[in-house]
């Protein structure tokens, strides 16, 4: 992976990190996802068949990240919210501006590719605790 420094506004900075903090994310990965939504939008997403609220983006080391469509909230937000914060639907569905819909179907989308979800959790968990 290649650094590259940035320079914020100040406004744009605070802004991404209230958002990197209401996902859950560091800031770094914050941008990271921004920036593979940006080339992913000029370069179209890929859909989940059987999922209709669930599309996929790529991210910035190039892995597919399923995400709710028209959103950039991640399946494993919704999921992390539920199980390790113990948010019940409608507590995400305010946090995140979310309807029900959204939500069902990100929990079942969860459980149809558990491992597949379980496994980004837990690398971008140990990701995190190496920058502590």
């Amino acid at each position: 992976m290649t650094s590259y420094s940035l320079n914020f506004p100040n406004e744009l900075k605070q802004q991404a990190e209230n958002l990197a903090s209401q996902q859950g994310i560091p800031l770094e990965a914050f941008i990271l996802d921004a920036i593979a939504e940006k080339v992913n939008s000029l370069t179209g997403q890929r859909n989940a068949p059987t999922f209709a609220q669930v599309t996929y983006r790529n991210s910035a080391s190039g892995q597919l990240i399923p995400i709710l469509r028209g959103t950039n909230l991640r399946v494993k937000t919704v999921v992390i919210a539920a199980q390790q914060w113990g948010l019940s639907s409608n507590q995400i569905a305010a946090e995140y501006d979310l309807n029900a819909e959204q939500i069902d179907e990100a929990i079942a989308f969860y459980h149809a590719h558990r491992e597949e979800i379980d496994h980004a959790i837990a690398a971008e968990q140990a990701i995190e605790a190496a920058h502590v």
